[in-house]
């Protein structure tokens, strides 16, 4: 018996080895989808900022256009 103890034991050693691998992989996936997560709220939020702060300018630009346009009508 103690001869067929040895390869059982080692299965279980091996099964143990192998979903401690897999529970280490898992989580590094979790972490990165995590972080890609939070990057792309990141990214999405910082493009909407800039965005507005484009629309301002082009508001800005599109009436001093019309300002200029307007005194060289008048002259």
């Amino acid at each position: 018996m103690t001869g067929q103890e040895d390869p059982v034991q080692r299965e279980i050693h091996q099964d143990w080895a192998n979903r401690e691998y897999i529970e280490v992989i898992t989580s590094s996936i979790k972490k990165i989808a995590d972080f890609l997560n939070s990057f792309d709220m990141s990214c999405r939020s910082r493009l909407a900022t800039l965005n507005e702060k484009l629309t301002a300018l082009e508001r800005r630009i599109e009436y001093i256009e019309a300002w200029v346009t307007k005194g060289e009508t008048l002259t």
